[in-house]
């Protein structure tokens, strides 16, 4: 990379945002919650009295609060001799230490006086099959078994194994089974094509892939086994394929390289030996959903995911031994991997794990589950939550959800009219919204409430302790009050990325590049921030995602929100249509709530609710009614496939969307 083009991509990336709303109502915490939290016993215990005095210590002290979370959430084989070694831009955290994340969230359970608790609830999407309820115990066996079952197959210490399953028990599974042997499991969203996995698996050179039979999309089962067929057809690395028989349908099976899941631990014995893993060695690789160019294989390893996931979920999410944690996230995804089988595990909770979609047979589905099970503490996508808007208040109203105590966020920055309906209708108007704000590369919540933090709808509020994340201009200094700038983080944490598999130059330049002569070890995230007087954080989206309109740099994120404040709007997403005079021109993707006609009054209507909310700059001059937008299954809005489809451009492979329709559905802008 040339000065030059470092110099150029600064420039581009470094550009500020206007931020033309500012968000004033706040709402507290119910105080014998807040008072009650493991956060508050933990305050209590040191001392602090104010949470802003808290936060701030561990940040200064990050070290030393990494220290002690390490001592308290992972049991070590062998402690560590070093906290941290800090050669940026590579971190070493507890270093000599020994460890292991299956250890810590499965053996020392089963072995102890949780053996009979439930791991996991997990509901077939099928209504017409059995719930069913997995002890640690049931889960140790399991994994030890399948664990044998991959040491018959030759896997051993450092070898990589590609998982492509759905929502279903075997795969956390086959990732604590690899975990246990020191393997190095590399999960692909099962909604990938088989290009899409074909990449993943010939960057990794896996050399067993985990799959199905098939899986069940809206109570029909539908074939995964020839996607795997295709995939490795033309992957040497791969010597083995095992097959969970799921969805119960006649799928070829090559002899020699396929395998039933069930014959392979039929016969295996049901203990199997932890691997003793150094704190770095390398636990997965996780390949970002980018749809264009070479998928980038963050790495992760064992020492910090013992550590960060477990503490967040503890420390945010309040969960106590009785708590029913519900996550929603895929496994495919870095939300699945820290919030549905690390962290929760490690914590020794329980969690459902739901195999469909929220929406079949009816919208009614998660909430007949949240009713159900007494689900206390839920996490889920902002696109769910304005799916759930669209359908209307009637679908929360018809059941009982007063086991919820706490609510969640992730994914996406979650527009406040969003957060309202969902704290009203999900949380009874009691329940905080933690919305968190993280990525792949960091493992873990960064920036984040506790249950003792006042909210502000629509903000994921403060750095969390033990972190020093902050908004720069493209000089390194922190951006004033209502000023956009770059996320940054200028301190390592234990379970930030480790690298690129096998691309140390790209690394460098995706993440350290943009500070190195100013600050070397300054992490760049991507995204872009404001902050208000008080200092609460506003997410404004990715740095390549905002608006240029007429000299104004505005947020895609803060447009959508205002759209969605409009009672007819269900969702929204806006786009810029290049224009000669002007830079850009604003195009709005509108989804109207459910009995809300279309009409050319009404997207005159919508406009003027923009300007009159956001002022004229932030003014749409294309409005279109659309019945759904492109998105991930994390729950981001793909508006790079939207502009692309909409402008006539090739939208490249668009199998990793939720709702791949939704791309023809766009229309091509007049």
């Amino acid at each position: 990379m040339t000065v030059e083009e470092c110099h150029k991509m600064a420039e581009e990336k470094a550009a500020t945002t206007a931020v033309l709303l500012e968000e004033t109502r706040v709402f507290h915490p119910p105080k014998e919650l807040a008072e009650n939290s493991n956060v508050m016993q933990w305050m209590k215990k040191k001392g602090f009295t104010s949470e802003r005095e808290m936060r701030a210590w561990t940040g200064q002290h990050y070290i030393e609060f990494w220290d002690e979370m390490a001592k308290t959430y992972a049991d070590w084989f062998e402690p560590y001799a070093q906290i941290l070694e800090w050669k940026p831009p590579y971190a070493r955290w507890f270093v000599g230490g020994k460890c292991n994340v299956a250890y810590n969230a499965v053996d020392r359970h089963a072995k102890g006086a949780k053996k009979d608790k439930v791991a996991y609830i997990f509901v077939p999407e099928p209504t017409d099959q059995q719930v069913r309820k997995i002890t640690y115990l049931d889960l140790y066996k399991a994994v030890n078994k399948f664990a044998n079952g991959l040491k018959s197959l030759g896997v051993k210490k450092g070898d990589r194994v590609s998982i492509y399953m759905p929502m279903i028990p075997e795969t956390p599974i086959a990732m604590l089974a690899c975990a246990k042997i020191g393997a190095i499991h590399s999960v692909v969203f099962s909604g990938f094509s088989a290009g899409g996995l074909q990449s993943r698996v010939l960057d990794a050179e896996a050399k067993v892939v985990v799959t199905t039979d098939g899986f069940y999309r809206r109570g029909k089962p539908l074939p995964l086994k020839p996607n795997v067929d295709e995939a490795v057809q033309n992957a040497p690395s791969v010597e083995k394929v095992v097959v969970v028989k799921r969805a119960g349908l006649d799928v070829p099976m090559k002899e020699g390289r396929d395998i039933w899941y069930h014959e392979l631990v039929a016969n295996q014995p049901d203990e199997c030996e932890t691997e003793k893993m150094d704190s770095e060695d390398r636990l997965f690789i996780l390949y970002t959903s980018g749809t264009t160019g070479k998928p980038k294989g963050i790495e992760h390893v064992h020492g910090g995911y013992c550590v960060t996931p477990a503490q967040t979920t503890h420390w945010v999410f309040d969960l106590k031994d009785d708590d029913v944690w519900w996550c929603t996230a895929d496994v495919g995804w870095i939300t699945g991997h820290s919030y549905v089988v690390y962290g929760p595990l490690c914590l020794g909770a329980t969690s459902i794990l739901y195999e469909g979609a929220p929406d079949y047979p009816d919208f009614g589905r998660w909430f007949s589950i949240i009713q159900e099970h007494k689900v206390s503490v839920f996490y889920t996508a902002p696109t769910a939550i304005r799916m759930f808007m669209k359908a209307g208040e009637q679908w929360p109203q018809k059941y009982d959800l007063s086991s919820l105590r706490l609510l969640g966020s992730v994914g996406e920055p979650i527009n406040p009219e969003a957060w309202i309906w969902y704290r009203k209708y999900f949380g009874s108007d009691r329940c905080p919204i933690m919305d968190t704000w993280w990525q792949t590369e960091t493992g873990c919540f960064v920036v984040s409430p506790l249950p003792i933090t006042p909210l502000k709808p629509g903000s994921p509020t403060f750095p969390l302790p033990g972190f020093n994340t902050d908004i720069y201009d493209e000089d390194a200094n922190p951006v004033p009050p209502g000023q956009g700038g770059n996320i940054v983080n200028p301190t390592p944490w234990p379970s930030m990325l480790r690298a690129f598999y096998k691309d140390p130059e790209r690394y460098m330049k995706e993440y350290w590049q943009m500070y190195w002569d100013i600050r070397p070890g300054v992490y760049l995230a991507g995204d872009k921030a404001t902050r208000d007087k008080d200092g609460y954080f506003f997410i404004q989206g990715r740095i390549d995602d905002v608006l240029k309109v007429a000299g104004h740099r505005i947020s895609n994120a803060e447009v959508e929100s205002a759209l969605v404040s409009h009672p007819a709007v269900a969702e929204a997403a806006v786009i810029g249509k290049p224009d000669e005079v002007k830079g850009e021109v604003i195009v709005a993707f509108v989804i109207l709530r459910e009995g809300v006609k279309e009409s050319e009054d009404l997207k005159k209507e919508l406009a003027k609710h923009v300007r009159s909310v956001l002022g004229p700059v932030a003014y749409p001059e294309i409005v279109y009614f659309v019945k759904d937008v492109p998105k991930t299954r994390s729950g981001k809005i793909m508006r790079r496939v939207i502009k692309a489809k909409a402008l006539g451009n090739p939208v490249g492979d668009i199998s990793a969307l939720a709702n791949p329709e939704a791309v023809d559905a766009i229309p091509l802008i007049k």
